[in-house]
């Protein structure tokens, strides 16, 4: 065992080295070109000249990524954002109209004519030509009607139908807004999160507030205004018929119609109609390209639903203006030239590259059900974070220099070498954070000085194991060859379990617990390969060099 091949060495060594290359820029404040965040040390304390020297004479070859500091570290961005639940509510009955207009037309004899009226959100109100077919109207407006499937079981229906003198009323019921507001609040969560931490290392924190309100958190946004930029953009994408386009910003629309602003012509606006043929809820991708004239697009196509929608209007319209709408302002409005069924199409206007890709990536994140109105913003500076990272410094120094010194003390040359190992183990830990741009909280500094102490377990079974063996009267080289072999399957087995506790700590917690979970998982992996390889080949070249008749562990 203690024979270890050539390759098994390089590749050990090998390991150590990229280890010691990608965690030595934490030492140093450095700017990397084409990235905009400085990079920082975990002491942020202050740039020294030496630090200065050493950053202007970094090579740029070289690996220059650094560990993330956390919003508790680093400062960040804070937000507090309300979500218009009303918007939902409205947009449910504009979709719910083309149904109750159907289902009213087949009870056309009894209630006659009917003309959609205006009304509070979640209200869909529908004036009748004929009073005395009310109930026929009511009874036609319920077989709409749903039941409400919430995590406790299906409820009663999601609308209430009502009517009053020639006036039919059809509102959402108070278990369907319920339903709907859990709802929105969590696609506004997880789109949100998409866009902030699409990589998924940043380690925001964004968690509902009360009935209406979510807390965003981010780490190294340079400010407030920075992070509304990211996330305050709906990015809703829909698609209209166009009735027709004007000069005039004070013309009305005229009923179920919208006058929206042109995107690129200032002072042109478009009349369209309210309710869209599509929307970017039936997108399944949208990348940035370029046009026939080497112009930023974006290329999006549609699901089998939506790619029916537009395929059937296309054909039916063939000749007509179509105006694509991207948050209230109309993008472009190109003529139906021929019917278009392949379910794609491409979003044309004044883009840069830039504006263009982060067009495609807030469209694949998928649209905000709903306006959010941001209550409260700070900016968070670095300065509470040095203090902690001050304190997280002297919590491991002290813990670390503790725990060399009881194993030096305890298991002499061994101990020794497993403190070498540890050494090693701690720069594994950062240069994986590096490389992956994981985020380091201050639970994540706890998290690293527990691995600190957890780290020598391994070593204390290997060398109690050798102590055993050596009591038999075997040779040294043979006692430390099966006190590896011996040890192997209860380090492996205590640090399994633990691993699996930092994967369920990361995948069910958010925020500082999966701060906390990276660095223990990330640690545990560390400390097996730095105490059962990187001891073993030191100890191997050890007693290749001195060939030793006995041992004291």
């Amino acid at each position: 065992m203690l024979n270890l091949p050539l390759w098994k060495r390089v590749v050990i060594w090998g390991v150590c080295a990229l280890a010691v290359l990608f965690a030595v820029p934490n030492l140093f404040y450095a700017r990397v070109e084409g990235h905009n965040d400085a990079l920082t040390t975990i002491a942020r304390s202050g740039e020294t000249p030496v630090a200065v020297a050493a950053r202007d004479a970094w090579p740029g070859w070289m690996p220059s990524g650094l560990v993330n500091l956390g919003l508790d570290l680093r400062g960040g961005a804070h937000l507090l954002a309300e979500v218009h639940l009303e918007d939902v509510y409205t947009a449910r009955m504009d979709g719910l109209w083309p149904e109750l207009r159907d289902a009213l037309r087949d009870a056309r004899d009894s209630v006659g004519t009917i003309r959609r009226q205006p009304a509070p959100p979640g209200v869909l109100r529908v004036q009748i030509s004929n009073p005395e077919g009310m109930a026929a109207a009511i009874a036609a407006a319920r077989t709409l009607a749903r039941p409400v499937v919430t995590l406790t079981g299906v409820g009663s229906n999601d609308i209430q139908v009502t009517g009053e003198g020639a006036v039919l009323n059809v509102t959402l019921s108070d278990a369907e807004k319920q339903a709907t507001d859990d709802r929105t609040i969590q696609q506004a969560l997880e789109i949100i999160r998409r866009r902030v931490d699409e990589v998924g290392t940043r380690e925001p924190t964004i968690q509902r507030q009360g009935a209406d309100r979510i807390l965003i958190q981010v780490p190294g946004i340079g400010s407030a205004a920075e992070l509304k930029a990211l996330i305050g953009t709906t990015a809703r994408l829909t698609f209209h018929p166009v009735i027709s386009r004007t000069t005039n910003g004070d013309q009305a629309p005229g009923a179920r119609n919208m006058l929206l602003p042109a995107q690129d012509e200032p002072g042109v606006f478009y009349v369209l109609e309210q309710t869209p043929v599509v929307t970017g809820e039936e997108l399944t991708d949208a990348q940035p390209g370029f046009d026939q004239n080497g112009q930023p697009v974006v290329n999006f196509r549609f699901n089998p639903t939506g790619a029916r929608k537009f395929g059937d209007y296309t054909v039916n319209n063939v000749g007509a203006p179509f105006a694509i709408v991207l948050d209230d302002e109309v993008v472009s409005a190109p003529r139906i030239n021929e019917p278009i069924r392949t379910g794609s199409g491409q979003i044309s206007g004044n883009f840069t590259v830039e504006e263009a890709t982060n067009l495609a990536v807030l469209l694949r994140a998928g649209a905000l059900p709903a306006e959010l109105t941001f209550l409260e913003e700070r900016t968070i500076g670095p300065e509470l974070g040095a203090d902690s990272i001050e304190a997280g410094k002297i919590a491991a120094i002290v813990g670390g220099v503790a725990v060399l010194a009881f194993m030096a003390a305890s298991y002499g040359l061994f101990g020794i070498i497993a403190n070498v190992a540890l050494v090693l183990n701690i720069t594994m830990i950062f240069a994986v954070l590096s490389v992956i741009g994981a985020t380091l909280t201050l639970p994540g500094i706890a998290g690293i000085v527990l691995t600190i102490g957890m780290a020598v377990d391994a070593n204390v079974l290997i060398f109690e194991r050798i102590k055993e063996e050596l009591k038999t009267a075997k040779g040294p080289a043979r006692a430390i060859e099966l006190g590896y072999e011996r040890a192997f399957s209860a380090i492996l087995d205590a640090n399994v379990t633990t691993l699996i506790t930092a994967a369920i700590l990361f995948f069910m917690g958010t925020g500082p617990v999966r701060g906390f979970a990276v660095t223990l998982g990330i640690g545990i992996i560390t400390s097996v390969f730095s105490a059962i390889f990187v001891t073993r080949l030191i100890i191997a070249i050890w007693l290749a060099r001195r060939r030793p008749k006995t041992i004291v562990v």
